[in-house]
């Protein structure tokens, strides 16, 4: 039996609206010959299903099972269709194509006139709306008709059509070799997280600086700016210099502010950016305008004319979900924020077909921490286990490692400690698998490991020892890293001076700029 996750056609069809299947049903009803065909039959069963059977749909007589894969493959096609003729997913590229389309129709008919007028139409648009691989696409059929066309064909119009090709092929070229270095940056940083040594720093920064083209940002449209932005983002998340990420992460959003119709078309572009911009602030530890960003942000997506879609809610519901739970480990406020984990949880499961499992892992993490600064380090590790456990997660090798660290602590605490030499083992096998044996984890393994043999009236100066020994490395270019997924040091503080952990972190918080 099919897994119901990895079932394309069955996740589709889950996916619709009520108004988007009512579409569908008058789109195939149309012609009377399709009332009863197979894939119909095939929709309304598994529209009907909760979970995807393969073998319940051969039994239902719709199909044998030697022809059940092209039956799926047409009924996937037709809902398509159906979902491109719905107006509510009517974007400019899409009405561009369509554009093109007609336009293409129209010369092979011979009617060149008309051709030529969808196609300066369209090509003005697309130029308008930064859609410059479109309108190359458009210029280049116009060139196609104009060899053919002769009696529209002046000197002026090849000149004109030539220019234009010349302009559109430069900033294409810039935009595309920006967005292959913003790519590959972004790829390294979900594999690896952050550069774990001064070795993968110089690589990161050789990389870099192979890759990056020449900067003519005079010259650039939007679009190119923005992949020039999410490049440097990238580049500098990776060698953790999180007061450039906001500054190129500000340069991207502002980008939007400045040309608001751009929202319309590119939604997704801007809630990227504005993530971005709060993650770099809440690193650079800058509350009160990462209160302020959040604010807006939660504000502007509430707004009517923001676009409003199946992809943009969960993105939001990502984005917005995290940051407010960055805000209470900001503050402190570890309490409050567990009152949000029921909604985070129902809006997971809503949205797990658009969510991928590196950014839900990345929800639990973020959970894990909030229960571990209440003080409930049982249901902390109730959502490490989620990670830890999780074999198909191939992605950002320091969630995983923190992970179990941070699952160590909180057994400790937990007073589950009753096995903990066979998790240090398994941990430190781990993180020698991961290359990640860095010095802040050295010291946390070797401290873990000793915890057994200490008596409990020395446990103050084996925790002030090792408080000693990692407030060294709070401000190290490589192995503050430690400290961005796990406060080790308000921990230690919170046992030298016996405190509740988050009443060190609201402590902390009144000093923040």
């Amino acid at each position: 039996m099919t897994n119901t996750q990895k079932d394309p056609l069955f996740v589709l069809i889950k996916s619709l609206t009520k108004s988007e299947k009512r579409q569908f049903k008058l789109y195939v009803g149309r012609l009377d010959v399709n009332v009863d065909s197979k894939f119909i039959l095939l929709f309304h069963l598994m529209e009907k299903s909760k979970s995807y059977n393969e073998d319940e749909i051969i039994k239902s007589g719709i199909v044998a099972k030697t022809q059940i894969s092209n039956l799926k493959a047409h009924l996937y096609k037709q809902i398509l269709i159906s979902l491109r003729l719905n107006p509510a997913h009517h974007n400019i590229r899409i009405q561009l194509r369509e554009q093109l389309d007609f336009a293409t129709i129209l010369y092979h008919k011979g009617l060149y006139r008309q051709s030529l007028k969808i196609l300066e139409k369209a090509k003005n648009t697309a130029i308008a709306h930064q859609e410059k691989s479109i309108a190359h696409e458009i210029v280049e059929l116009e060139k196609v008709i104009e060899t053919q066309y002769f009696a529209k064909s002046t000197s002026d119009r090849v000149l004109s059509l030539v220019t234009q090709t010349q302009e559109l092929v430069a900033q294409n070229t810039v935009a595309s070799q920006w967005s292959n270095l913003s790519l590959q940056l972004y790829a390294m940083m979900l594999q690896f997280g952050y550069a774990r040594t001064a070795q993968e720093q110089e690589r990161v920064r050789s990389f870099f600086e192979l890759n990056a083209p020449d900067e003519h940002m005079e010259e650039w449209g939007i679009r190119e700016k923005l992949w020039y932005y999410k490049a440097h983002l990238w580049y500098h998340f990776l060698l953790q210099d999180f007061l450039t990420c906001y500054k190129y992460a500000h340069k991207w959003v502002q980008l939007f502010d400045e040309h608001p119709e751009m929202i319309q078309f590119h939604p997704v572009f801007y809630l990227k950016g504005n993530n971005y911009l709060m993650e770099s602030l809440f690193y650079l530890r800058y509350r009160s305008l990462f209160e302020r960003t959040l604010e807006q942000l939660e504000f502007k997506t509430k707004l009517a004319e923001f676009p409003h879609n199946e992809n943009i809610s969960s993105l939001a519901f990502l984005y917005l979900s995290s940051h407010r739970m960055n805000l209470h480990f900001m503050k402190g406020s570890f309490s409050q924020g567990l009152e949000r984990v029921p909604q985070i949880e129902a809006g997971i499961s809503l949205h797990k077909d658009r969510l991928d499992k590196h950014h839900v892992m990345v929800l639990y993490y973020k959970i894990a921490c909030m229960y571990f600064g209440s003080g409930d380090y049982k249901k902390s590790i109730e959502y490490l286990k989620k990670i830890i456990a999780n074999k198909d997660l191939h992605m950002r090798e320091d969630l995983m490692c923190f992970s179990r660290l941070l699952s160590l602590i909180a057994h400790y605490e937990a007073g589950m400690d009753y096995h903990l030499e066979i998790q240090l083992k398994a941990t430190y096998k781990f993180l020698l698998r991961m290359n990640d044996l860095q010095q802040v984890q050295k010291e946390m393994m070797r401290f873990m490991k000793r915890l057994g043999s200490i008596f409990p009236q020395d446990l103050p100066q084996a925790f002030q020892e090792l408080y000693d020994r990692l407030l060294v490395f709070e401000h190290h270019p490589i192995e503050k890293r430690a400290f961005l997924y796990l406060d080790v040091l308000s921990w230690l503080e919170s046992h030298l001076q016996k405190r509740p952990f988050a009443e060190v972190i609201i402590e902390k918080a009144k000093n923040d700029r």
